[in-house]
């Protein structure tokens, strides 16, 4: 499958865009937009989002001025078809899904939707009518009722004794279970993928995640194995007797002292140097995903999900790029992984474990958006608005810590700190730890 973005009105006119893997796409005239469009009164700065997994396009509007129509229509934000128009100002683009595979089999160019086709759920069997593309074989799929209680109370895997739920988060639950073979004690991921799955994206994805459990650091939590079961991706890791980074902050009231901060900060720096040496990105680094345990100044400090989002996302289980993701993750993406989905360095990292530390020295983002605030306000506040100085937040801060970390959540890579070892030794010599 593939979309192609085809420009048919306006200064571009003939100029075409395909994807083939999921992808984000900018229009407006900031010259940072895949298709910027900077003589045309029209169009805002930042004026839209396209978020694409083919055969799947989003696009959502980033509150833009004169708005974004779809086939005449002004939107906020919608799902697009083949054949459907997006304008703004005097350009029009024309949306285009192939379907490769039918390609092959009728001998000759088409482009189409994916067909509805009935699928049954792998837990409770009902048949429903599922968009797929028309060649597709073995697919799993579960039902949105399924989902929401398999999210809620899931189910317990061969082999492993569940003992209580952990926690529920967006793709999925996190239950703490003992192995029935050896006795250990292990956190159990649930990943329920958010469309129909074809065995092809399954071995990607199992692929994907085989490769990450490589890494082996006292930093980063350790997979043990990985399953996939009624429907469900189960990833086994070692537990860690701890809590996460948000829900320590929580218990000081909402913050932590910057010296706990740094100690905190410089063990996920130091994961992070570790794993960019060998190549991966994280992409997700939030409190949620830092476990902490001991008590401090003694904090034993892993870093979890290891590019789990990416690998979900990148092979079709989510749809599309962001539609799934809640705001509060949106905001810790940098600038350039909005605008490049499909292609970040290791310096997206340092600007997300910058604004981690800000949030837990301060209790806000770094950002000045409202607390209801949507994605599309968020996106927009990423791509075009200053940081916060954590001296408006806190006071109490060290203005030479301060200084580190806001240096990490510069909009542009090149200003902030290149390597992670870089901004934990900063850190370390700001605190005088």
């Amino acid at each position: 499958m593939k979309v192609v973005l085809r420009v048919i009105e306006g200064p571009h006119r003939g100029k075409a865009f395909t994807f083939d893997q999921p992808d984000t796409f900018l229009i407006g005239r900031s010259e940072t937009a895949h298709l910027c469009l900077p003589d045309d009164p029209y169009f805002s700065r930042h004026h839209c989002l396209l978020e694409i997994s083919p055969p799947q396009v989003f696009l959502r509007d980033l509150d833009s001025t004169n708005g974004t129509y779809v086939n005449g229509e002004r939107v906020k934000t919608a799902y697009l078809k083949n054949g459907d128009r997006i304008q703004g100002g005097k350009t029009v683009l024309e949306v285009e899904v192939f379907d490769e595979s039918l390609d092959e089999k009728l001998g000759k160019k088409t482009s189409s939707l994916p067909a509805l086709v009935d699928v049954g759920c792998v837990n409770c069997g009902r048949v429903v009518s599922a968009e797929v593309s028309g060649f597709e074989a073995g697919l799993s799929y579960i039902c949105e009722s399924c989902r929401i209680k398999l999210k809620n109370n899931p189910e317990t895997l061969p082999g492993y004794q569940m003992i209580r739920i952990l926690g529920q988060g967006g793709m999925g639950s996190v239950i703490l279970a003992q192995s029935v073979k050896d006795g250990r004690l292990v956190a159990i991921k649930t990943l329920l993928p958010e469309v129909a799955v074809n065995e092809q994206s399954k071995r990607r994805f199992l692929r994907e995640i085989e490769v990450l459990a490589s890494l082996k650091h006292p930093n980063i939590v350790n997979y043990i194995e990985h399953k996939f079961y009624n429907g469900a991706f189960y990833l086994i890791s070692e537990f860690v007797n701890g809590i996460d980074a948000g829900k320590l902050a929580k218990q000081r009231g909402g913050r932590l002292d910057y010296r706990e901060v740094v100690i905190i900060m410089e063990q996920v720096l130091t994961a992070l140097d570790y794993a960019h040496s060998k190549g991966y990105i994280h992409r997700d680094i939030k409190e949620g995903n830092i476990l902490v345990s001991g008590n401090y100044p003694n904090y034993s400090v892993k870093l979890a999900d290891f590019g789990l989002a990416k690998s979900f996302k990148q092979t079709g289980m989510s749809g599309v790029t962001m539609v799934g993701d809640v705001a509060g993750t949106v905001i810790y993406m940098p600038p350039e992984q909005i605008r490049n989905f499909k292609e970040v360095l290791p310096t997206a990292d340092i600007y997300a474990a910058g604004m981690t530390a800000y949030v837990l020295l301060t209790g806000s983002h770094a950002l000045d958006v409202g607390r209801n605030a949507g994605i599309s306000e968020i996106v927009k506040a990423v791509l075009e608005k200053p940081i916060v100085p954590i001296a408006v937040r806190d006071r109490d801060v060290p203005q030479e810590v301060a200084e580190v970390v806001e240096k990490a959540l510069s909009k542009k890579p090149k200003e902030r700190w290149q390597t992670a070892g870089q901004m934990r030794q900063a850190l370390l010599e700001a605190a005088r730890l």
